[in-house]
């Protein structure tokens, strides 16, 4: 699809420089305010950004080595395709929109509860810091697996090709939602991902945790129940619930992989070691470790007998 090749490098020469100039840009607010607050934790650091600079090109040149063969899957499945082309234009467009943010929230969603898809995407959420380069630091290893949601998409005749382009496309607002600098919205946060929603995701508090899955639209993850507000009480903490250990390129990307690895281990029997590896982060067999979810069910109990003690 040499036309597709095309558009996707105009769009990265059209995108690049406007990125450079908003990076520049939160590159010195971050620093004027370190200096007149002396925050314990600026915006930026040279090691992290360095980091998503190299996890971003990982990312893309897996992509590219990849690229032939789920372009082919996706041509294949384009070819048995369920329905015919939707017309007009504005509205196969508009509809490609909506359902390619709706397949990135499925996977993103498979990402954070399935711990084998979690050891992959825990490369983005990895780092202590929340600014716009963050946006670039990519899961590695996702182009393996991504193009499997935009099956059902090219089987109700929409052409790989377009997927592809939308897919980059709703990527650029994916990035710029990465900051601190811009409060929340009006009613833009009733439809639109927002900066304040996407703080939320990034965040490991246990109010935060898995929630708001969405690329550009907040809608699904209202429909869903997996939205949550940004809380004037909860300042975000950024980075993983259980850190790393370092923040050597080799341990952000396999991190994960090593605890699977450690568990599977100690494990008795297939069952169990499959469970490890497909149900949700921090399941284990013992209760010795929590999920997401147990977490935030524990701390709710908390609050509720805490209201029930004052009242």
């Amino acid at each position: 699809m040499p036309g597709t090749y095309d558009f996707e490098d105009l769009i990265i020469r059209l995108s690049t420089p406007f990125y450079i100039l908003l990076i520049g840009l939160e590159i010195v607010l971050t620093y004027r305010s370190s200096r007149e607050h002396h925050p314990e934790r600026p915006s930026y650091t040279f090691r992290d950004t360095l980091t998503n600079a190299a996890l971003m090109l990982l990312n893309g040149g897996i992509d590219l080595l990849f690229r032939a063969v789920y372009v082919s899957a996706l041509i294949w499945f384009f070819n048995r395709s369920i329905l015919p082309a939707v017309e007009p234009a504005a509205v196969y467009w508009f509809l490609l929109f909506l359902l390619e943010d709706l397949a990135f929230y499925v996977l993103h969603y498979v990402d954070h509860h399935c711990r084998l898809f979690w050891a992959v995407h825990v490369t983005h959420h990895s780092s202590d810091h929340f600014n716009l380069t963050t946006g670039f630091r990519s899961s590695v290893f996702q182009p393996l697996y991504r193009f499997v949601y935009f099956i059902p998409i090219v089987l109700l005749g929409f052409n790989p090709a377009d997927v592809i382009v939308m897919y980059s496309i709703t990527q650029i607002y994916g990035i710029i939602v990465h900051t601190e600098y811009v409060g929340k919205m009006g009613w833009l946060e009733y439809l639109f991902v927002t900066p304040s929603h996407h703080r939320v995701h990034h965040a490991s508090n246990i109010e935060y945790l898995d929630k708001n899955m969405g690329m550009c639209l907040i809608i699904w993850d209202r429909i869903f129940g997996t939205f949550q507000e940004e809380l004037d009480a909860v300042k975000p903490c950024y980075g993983l619930a259980k850190p790393a250990g370092n923040t050597r390129l080799i341990t952000t990307v396999f991190h994960e992989w090593s605890a699977i690895a450690h568990d599977f281990r100690n494990s008795a029997g297939w069952k169990m070691k499959m469970s490890y590896l497909l149900k949700a982060p921090g399941w284990s067999h013992d209760g010795s470790r929590q999920t997401s979810r147990e977490l935030q069910n524990q701390k709710r109990a908390v609050q509720q007998g805490e209201a029930i003690v004052a009242e």
